[in-house]
């Protein structure tokens, strides 16, 4: 089977080569360049990446080309997460980046040639009744199918999992064993682009700055000022300046850019138990029954190890969550990822369109 094993200078992607490796596939290796060039975007550090693919290149004896998807990831993931926050909503690039990079533009560039495009990602696959399901991986703290969830069937057909069935803590073992110079790397945190660059000074050249309210809740006084609503997220806690906290946003008006904050642990405010759906990207199949009664799912509305219960119903709008439990901090423009009720089938995700409390 002739395999592409993209390469990201990390642990998990060099242990996903050595596993392939293993079973005496001899992969062709790809890294792909999408951070922002030019001095002020610091490549996420490339340079050092790649060194890292170079060096499992020598050591695994496959060829391994270096290539760039700068303009298509600013296009198509980088103007996306601008535009999502502009309009007060809250984006998911890493979503955007597996569905139009990584599974989209390499295919249509490079992957095309291939049978399997392989990852680092913690996913998994299953076959049922002959159809290919995305499935969530054996650690459940790294699984990462949530990050998945907008991938299309073809794409799917095509991926390859090789850390599904391992935990994080046998990837080290492994990558220190054979000796791989990524071992000690550390995981990636926040989104790659940027590098080193902080993401509010990115908005901050993207979006400017502009003062406004921040209002208490419960009391409608004001308590304070911020620089922008698009530097807040529903759920927020850190980064408000304000005393005698700590305090929450749960409210955005961006037609008055002004904040709506309530004090406490975990305020009433925060919480709802009706996730709205605009449309949902359903991966394999449409698992709605077809007389139209809800589904009984488990599903996500943000990155987190645990699951909720709940329904998936079919509604004029799109779709509805009904949750079994109150869910903290829905926020519009992040997704909604929805799995089987045992959690191990991903049906797919929906841009979350609002929250309620019924």
């Amino acid at each position: 089977m002739k395999t592409a094993v993209l390469l990201s200078g990390g642990v998990d992607s060099s242990v996903a080569l050595h596993l392939l490796c293993e079973q005496g596939l001899r992969p062709d290796l790809y890294y792909i360049r999408i951070g922002m060039e030019g001095e002020e975007f610091p490549d996420c550090p490339a340079e050092e990446d790649i060194e890292m693919v170079e060096w499992l290149a020598r050591k695994y004896d496959c060829p391994l080309k270096i290539v760039s998807l700068h303009d298509e990831y600013w296009d198509y993931v980088v103007k996306y997460m601008i535009d999502t926050v502009k309009a007060g909503l809250t984006p998911h690039p890493d979503m955007m980046c597996n569905r139009i990079i990584k599974f989209g533009y390499f295919n249509e560039y490079w992957g095309h040639e291939y049978d399997a495009i392989a990852t680092g990602h913690y996913a998994d696959k299953r076959i049922i009744d002959g159809i290919h399901f995305l499935a969530a991986a054996k650690d459940p703290i790294k699984d990462q199918t949530d990050f998945l969830a907008q991938i299309t069937y073809p794409q799917l057909l095509k991926a390859a999992f090789p850390l599904g069935a391992l935990p994080k803590s046998e990837v080290r073992q492994i990558a220190k064993r054979e000796g791989l110079v990524t071992a000690g790397r550390k995981d990636s945190q926040g989104i790659c682009f940027l590098g080193k660059v902080n993401y509010n000074d990115f908005l901050r050249k993207y979006l400017g700055t502009k003062v406004g309210d921040i209002i208490d809740f419960e009391t409608k006084k004001k308590v304070g000022e911020h620089e922008g609503f698009w530097f807040h997220t529903i759920g927020q806690r850190k980064g408000l300046g304000l005393s005698g906290g700590p305090w929450f946003v749960v409210r955005k008006d961006i037609q008055t850019n002004t904040l709506f904050v309530s004090r406490g642990y975990d305020p009433i405010e925060q919480y709802g138990n009706v996730v709205e759906i605009g449309g949902m990207n359903f991966i394999s199949i449409d698992p709605m029954p077809e007389d139209g009664t809800p589904l009984d799912i488990t599903f996500k509305v943000r990155h987190t190890p645990d699951f909720t219960k709940g329904k998936l119903i079919k509604v004029p709008s799109g779709y509805e969550v009904r949750s079994e439990a109150l869910i903290q901090g829905i926020a519009p423009g992040q997704y909604c990822t929805i799995y089987d009720s045992g959690s191990s089938i991903c049906y797919g995700s929906g841009v979350i369109s609002g929250g309620r409390k019924e």
